[in-house]
């Protein structure tokens, strides 16, 4: 592995949930990022962020990481979930708080669940 493969494989081992991101949670760069990390951080959930822009070999050596050519890209527990629209679904499905609640990852259930609710009003 390279040694950028092995810092990505690092940072997903060694925290619970990681986003790779535009930007960072503050200071998004991109909507997508700011969808995802938005998600997170309504829900509570406590997450690694990693500012794939700071770096050109962070930013390309994670597409070839998870053999997905787009970012953002959310890890729980080392596994690769998705990207924005995967993840956007997984929360209005309820599927995320199955994931979350599998690998013992604290979320505020009522967040979620308004996440949803919000999502019927708008349909």
């Amino acid at each position: 592995m390279t040694d950028i493969q092995t810092e990505i494989r690092n940072t997903v081992d060694q925290n619970d949930v990681v986003l790779f991101m535009k930007g960072t949670p503050q200071a998004p760069q991109c909507g997508f990022s700011r969808q995802v990390s938005s998600i997170l951080n309504y829900m509570g959930v406590e997450f690694q962020d990693v500012n794939v822009l700071a770096s050109d070999d962070m930013r390309q050596g994670i597409k070839t990481f998870s053999d997905w050519p787009t970012i953002p890209q959310l890890y729980v527990k080392g596994e690769f979930l998705g990207g924005c629209d995967i993840i956007t679904e997984m929360t209005l499905s309820g599927e995320l708080d199955g994931v979350l609640e599998n690998n013992g990852i604290a979320y505020n259930k009522d967040a979620a669940e308004a996440i949803r609710a919000q999502s019927r009003q708008q349909a």
